[in-house]
C-alpha cells in the first residue's frame, strides 16, 4: 500500500463532498488548488470559492492561480511533493500541471464517458431526453475528457428530473466514486480502460444564454426536455411581449384553447399554455423579467400578461 500525497483541484460547491470524503477518510490532502477570490453582488465584495472556505474550515493550504503555466507556481506546486492529483469541477490544466505527480492526474467527470464530453453534461443528458447517466473518473491526457477510464457509476434520470436535482444526485455519487479511486490507486487495484475515440458520441459544449431561448416550432416533448435541462440555471427564456420571461417547470398539455401557430400564448384561469409545433406546454414556474421566481399561478393572480 503506498502513501499519498494528494494535491485537490476544485472551484464550486459540485467539488466539496469529493474534497470533505478524501478528508473525512484520512487522506493527506497536502494543498488545495481553486479558483482566485472574485466580486459578488451588489457590493462587488470578493467572495472565496466553496472549496476555499471547506478548506480553510480544515486549515489546508489553498493555492489560487491565476495563471497555471506561471514558473513561480509550478515551482510552488511541485514544493508540495504530491504523487497523485484530484479533479473536480476545475479549469483546464496544462501539461505542465497534471504530468507532474508520479502517479498521475485523475479528474470526476458527470457523465458515462466517452459520452457527454465537455463543460454541461448534466444540462446536455437532460436536455437530449437520456434516461440514464452516471460519473466517470478517469486520468487525463492532453485531448479534454479522453483519458483512460478508472470507474463508472450509473444513475437513472427520472421523468420529473431538472439539472437542479440530478446535479445534486452525482454531486454525491461522485464524491463516493472519488473516494473508491483513491482507494484503489493507494491499494494499486485498478486496471484502466482505454476510450474508443472513434465511436459517434453526443457532446456537452458549455451552454451560453443566447442558445437558452426556447425554440416553439420544435415538439413539446423536446421542448419540456430542453426547460428540465437549463432549470435552474441558466434557464431556458422566451419573450412575452418585451420582456424575458425564464421558464423553470413545466409540463405537456392537450388541452384544446384555441391556439394555432407555435409560440402562441394564452392565459387560461391561473393556467399560462404556449403552442408548439404539435401539443401545448402548460408553464408551472416562472421568472417575468423584473420579478421574482414564482409559481405561474400565484403569478398570474397579480400579474396580467
Amino acid at each position: 500500500m503506498q502513501e499519498l500525497r494528494i494535491i485537490f483541484m476544485g472551484t464550486p460547491d459540485f467539488a466539496v463532498p469529493s474534497l470533505r470524503i478524501l478528508v473525512e477518510n484520512n487522506f493527506n490532502v497536502v494543498a488545495v488548488i481553486t479558483a482566485p477570490d472574485k466580486p459578488k453582488g451588489r457590493g462587488q465584495k470578493l467572495a472565496i470559492s466553496p472549496v476555499k472556505a471547506y478548506s480553510q474550515s480544515k486549515d489546508i493550504p489553498v493555492l489560487q492561480p491565476t495563471n497555471l503555466k506561471n514558473p513561480e507556481f509550478l515551482a510552488l506546486l511541485e514544493s508540495y511533493r504530491a504523487n497523485l492529483q484530484v479533479v473536480v469541477a476545475f479549469r483546464m490544466l496544462p501539461e505542465a500541471v497534471w504530468a507532474m505527480p508520479a502517479i498521475g492526474t485523475f479528474n470526476l467527470h458527470a457523465s458515462l464517458l466517452p459520452s457527454y464530453r465537455g463543460a454541461a453534461p448534466i444540462n446536455w443528458a437532460i436536455i437530449n431526453g437520456e434516461k440514464e447517466t452516471g460519473v466517470t473518473t478517469f486520468f487525463l491526457k492532453h485531448e479534454i475528457d479522453t483519458g483512460n477510464i478508472i470507474f463508472q457509476e450509473k444513475e437513472a434520470i427520472a421523468e420529473d428530473d431538472d439539472a437542479g436535482s440530478l446535479y445534486e444526485r452525482l454531486m454525491q455519487k461522485g464524491a463516493k466514486l472519488v473516494l473508491k479511486t483513491v482507494q484503489a490507486i493507494q491499494e494499486n487495484s485498478y486496471t484502466t480502460q482505454t476510450q474508443d475515440l472513434e465511436v459517434t458520441t453526443k457532446h456537452a459544449p458549455k451552454i451560453f444564454k443566447d442558445t437558452c431561448q426556447i425554440n416553439w416550432q420544435a415538439k413539446a416533448a423536446d421542448i419540456r426536455n430542453f426547460i428540465r435541462g437549463l432549470s435552474p440555471y441558466p434557464a431556458a427564456w422566451t419573450y412575452i411581449g418585451d420582456a424575458v420571461c425564464k421558464i423553470f417547470k413545466a409540463e405537456i398539455s392537450k388541452d384544446n384553447i384555441g391556439l394555432s401557430n407555435p409560440g402562441d400564448y394564452k392565459t387560461v384561469n391561473n393556467d399560462l399554455y404556449f403552442k408548439t409545433n404539435d401539443d401545448l406546454i402548460k408553464v408551472k414556474e416562472l421568472q417575468l423579467q423584473g420579478k421574482k421566481r414564482m409559481k405561474t399561478a400565484e403569478f398570474l393572480r397579480g400579474n396580467k400578461l
